[in-house]
């Protein structure tokens, strides 16, 4: 059966189409609880510091949506790194000097830290003393982003690789560890990945919070909820525009071409244009349908609105990256930032007016911007990924010359196995963690700490 569906079809495509399939699965859970291990982090802190019960029922409402969000995220994170070895051996062989030691640093640290306080952290609440839980809780929180510092050095190195030499086998091979981990593109990379994962947490922690007002506008623990995630969009959103602004300058140095592509200019020119929307033709190398702003995209790019902009005219057409899918996953992710910048900005000013939580239209489209920073997350990696091709390491490796040796079938195949699969597994573990936030946080039980010298106390007495 597969070799009828797939004997016709492109085997480099496809294990290209099967690892974007299975990091969009993954990235989404990664980047739910780098965030939401940050919001137990304060939500347990403010605990300590006020007694305020509802930020203790907050962490046991939130904390077994973490646990399952954290699983989805290993297993599917476990089936990336055997891509690399079935699907695009040869740029394991050459590019595994670097990358290898990058994701065992990972794994040393990160991983190694978050398994080793997790399980105090879910079940020992009731076991260790209120300190130790919290020093869990934060060195989970503290695991999440050092995984993130790594996994994104290692992708930034692919975009802009740096510190590195080329040995008798063909290997690339690092000669200064700092300027390969520092590479150019690395501080913006972290930076905004790290702010788009806080951002999707809060809006999915205002989604829900906004959900319980819609039913019950006195719910302390929806109000808190819902007035933390609308700081984070007030706060944290325009801070995202200003250093997804600096990404894009860091870009236009070091890869030019992906940025005439997500802009859509295929001809260098001064006063070059912004186009808002419009459909871009690779043939007749034009955007049609355009609706642009003149200058615009010069004043943004070189912040001069009579500067010059490269166009992917300064390229061969062989290195000009999908156009159109670069053009238009640009604009969602865009689009969505903008969006949580209005939210934010309307929630500060009914938190003005002391209408916060007394507003129910504010409180549908917090419900329906929840799952949108998921969307712009994806939209985010298409836009890295996508743009940066034809090359799987900029400037010096093709992914054409990267992948295996494997025919188109036996590649469908385990396309075919992993749509199956990811749609069973992750699908059902998506319906639990919905379900769970349906459930009111009023009815969340709260367990309590455990005093171990109360408790080594008592059991001397009882032994006594």
């Amino acid at each position: 059966m597969f070799e009828t569906w797939f004997s016709q079809a492109d085997a480099i495509l496809l294990a290209r189409f099967q690892f974007a399939f299975t990091i969009a699965f993954h990235i989404i859970f990664p980047a739910f609880t780098i965030g939401l291990a940050s919001y137990l982090a304060v939500l347990e802190g403010l605990f300590l510091k006020t007694r305020n019960p509802v930020y203790q029922k907050l962490y046991r409402y939130w904390l077994k949506i973490f646990a399952v969000a954290f699983g989805m995220g290993v297993v599917s994170g476990i089936v990336m790194s055997y891509q690399f070895g079935t699907n695009w051996s040869v740029f394991s062989d050459k590019a595994g000097p670097v990358i290898g030691p990058l994701m065992g640093y990972e794994v040393l640290t990160a991983f190694f830290l978050e398994a080793g306080f997790l399980g105090v952290m879910l079940f020992g609440m009731n076991k260790v003393g209120e300190r130790l839980h919290y020093f869990a809780t934060l060195m989970v929180a503290v695991g999440t982003a050092i995984s993130a510092f790594w996994i994104l050095s290692v992708n930034s190195w692919m975009q802009t690789p740096a510190g590195f030499a080329m040995n008798e086998q063909g290997q690339y091979v690092v000669t200064s560890w700092m300027e390969a981990i520092f590479n150019p593109s690395f501080p913006y990379r972290l930076a905004h990945m790290l702010l788009a994962a806080y951002l999707t947490t809060a809006f999915v922690v205002g989604a829900v919070g906004a959900w319980h007002l819609l039913k019950d506008k006195s719910s302390q623990a929806a109000r808190k909820m819902f007035s933390m995630a609308m700081w984070m969009a007030l706060i944290v959103a325009p801070l995202q525009v200003f250093v997804g602004d600096l990404h894009g300058l860091n870009t236009q140095e070091h890869q030019p071409a992906k940025v005439a592509a997500m802009e859509g200019h295929f001809k260098s020119e001064a006063q070059a244009p912004l186009y808002l929307f419009g459909w871009p033709n690779e043939e007749e190398a034009k955007v049609d349908y355009a609706i642009k702003i003149p200058g615009l995209a010069s004043f943004i790019l070189k912040h001069d609105v009579n500067a010059t902009v490269t166009g992917l005219d300064a390229f061969p057409r062989d290195e000009w990256p999908p156009v159109p899918i670069v053009f238009w996953s640009f604009r969602i992710m865009v689009g969505i930032g903008l969006l949580m910048v209005l939210i934010g900005l309307w929630s500060g000013y009914l938190r003005l007016r002391k209408q916060l939580y007394d507003r129910p239209m504010l409180h549908r489209a917090a419900v329906l911007m929840g799952p949108l920073g998921f969307v712009a997350v994806i939209a985010g990696w298409v836009v890295t990924e996508v743009g940066r091709q034809p090359w799987v390491i900029h400037g010096l490796l093709r992914t054409s010359d990267a992948a295996s040796p494997i025919d188109a079938v036996g590649v469908g195949s385990s396309l075919v196995a992993f749509i199956v699969v990811y749609f069973l597994v992750f699908g059902a573990g998506t319906v639990y963690m919905l379900r769970k936030m349906a459930g009111s946080p009023e009815s969340t039980h709260i367990p309590d700490y455990a005093r171990v010298p109360m408790a080594a106390e008592r059991l001397y007495h009882e032994e006594g």
